[in-house]
């Protein structure tokens, strides 16, 4: 199963580069770190943990 990487806030919009900190719920709804603080770190639309997403690795040329 691969992690889907949404490129924008749920809740304000905000475009999210895949290295840009973002925070996910187990459903991979996707916030930044404004609104992840500001909804106290709780996914308003299944109640659960939001985490920090992980980053992708790093490419080598």
């Amino acid at each position: 199963m691969t992690l889907e990487m949404r490129a924008e806030c749920e809740r304000c919009g905000l475009d999210l580069a895949a290295g840009d900190p973002a925070w996910i719920c187990v459903h991979e709804c996707t916030f930044c770190t404004e609104c992840a603080e500001a909804l106290r770190h709780a996914c308003p639309n299944c109640g659960g943990e939001l985490v920090l997403r992980p980053r992708p690795p790093a490419r080598t040329a």
